[in-house]
């Protein structure tokens, strides 16, 4: 695990509004200055969708105004022996992100006053990504053999590229994997296996030497990701806290390896924001808290293998004063648990 202490600090997602990647991220070095994460600007282009921004080398792959598909038609042949080429040596240097799919990460990159204890990164999961990006007859990569195996080593590749970079940065990195499909897990519209989920993501783990999340941010089936070899479970805890507390034998085991838990506790709703304190946040967070401590883990114990988080994306709230409201309460909430716990 980690050679820090997460002790219930604050980080984030991702994805914010605006196009200004120096605005951005100005904010996070300011409010996130412990685990600063890189910020994707969707608003910016299509090119910084989350499918789109982690798609350049992929075989086949078009972008057409805002639809990002691969041409089948074409001779993908000699793409893939690239792609698993550089797989085999790993060897990531052709398969990196460029400025115009990540102009928040590359800003991100250049800054030269951070501080931090760790810092954060993204990439798309295997699972979404591949039931997302279809072919033109609009077919989901994931469900053809050869494309879902070469989406995953593309995203592993994506990974290793990016940590390699973050750590010029701080040699303590973290990539999540954003998996938002997830919560469709088990209906017919994920019509894959848990064997299949686990191998995917594996696959993408395997390129990441340092910690590695995984970002859900609706219900799903707990004991799929916890099988797998994350470091760091994060999830809507504002929304679904009870559905983590389902599988409370599953979370002491995660815990104890060590795991950490990042709650996704401060609302991305503008109505939710507005409503709520610091005060009447902690106070969910220790509500969600709680049910694991009845499993024989101790409450402190729990506060220092945590992160918080915004339940999700940022792009809800729309304006910065709205983002700023956010990232001020993430701050004096992660400040609250910390004076109080540890």
């Amino acid at each position: 695990m980690a050679s820090f202490d997460f002790g219930c600090r604050p980080t984030m997602i991702g994805t914010m509004p605006g196009t200004d990647p120096a605005a951005a991220c100005a904010l996070v070095k300011r409010y996130l200055k412990d685990i600063p994460a890189w910020p994707q600007l969707p608003e910016r282009s299509f090119r910084e969708n989350m499918y789109a921004q982690y798609s350049e080398g992929f075989p086949g792959v078009v972008i057409e105004g805002e639809r990002i598909y691969v041409d089948r038609s074409q001779d993908l042949n000699g793409p893939l022996e690239k792609l698993y080429a550089a797989y085999v040596a790993n060897d990531p240097a052709d398969f990196g992100i460029s400025a115009g799919y990540a102009a928040g990460l590359h800003h991100f990159l250049g800054m030269t006053d951070l501080n931090p204890l760790a810092v954060k990164g993204h990439v798309t999961g295997p699972v979404s990504w591949g039931l997302t990006v279809t072919d033109q007859d609009r077919k989901p990569v994931l469900y053809d053999e050869t494309l879902a195996d070469a989406a995953a080593k593309l995203l592993r590749l994506k990974a290793t590229w990016m940590e390699g970079e973050l750590s010029k940065l701080s040699r303590n990195t973290i990539i999540f994997l954003d998996e938002p499909y997830m919560s469709s897990f088990g209906s017919a519209f994920v019509a894959i296996s848990k064997e299949k989920v686990q191998a995917l993501i594996g696959e993408v783990f395997g390129g990441i030497k340092g910690l590695k999340g995984v970002h859900c941010c609706g219900n799903t089936d707990w004991s799929v990701l916890l099988g797998t070899g994350l470091d760091i479970l994060s999830f809507d805890a504002y929304n679904y806290a009870g559905s983590l507390a389902l599988y409370p034998a599953e979370v002491k085991r995660f815990l104890g390896r060590p795991g950490a838990i990042a709650w996704g506790i401060v609302p991305n709703s503008p109505e939710n924001l507005a409503k709520e304190s610091v005060d009447s946040l902690k106070d969910r967070l220790e509500e969600a808290m709680a049910p694991f401590t009845r499993n024989g883990i101790r409450f402190r114990d729990l506060v220092a293998q945590s992160l918080v988080t915004p339940s999700c994306t940022l792009m809800p709230l729309k304006t910065t004063e709205a983002v700023v409201r956010a990232f001020e309460l993430l701050n004096d909430l992660s400040q609250a648990m910390r004076s109080r716990y540890l």
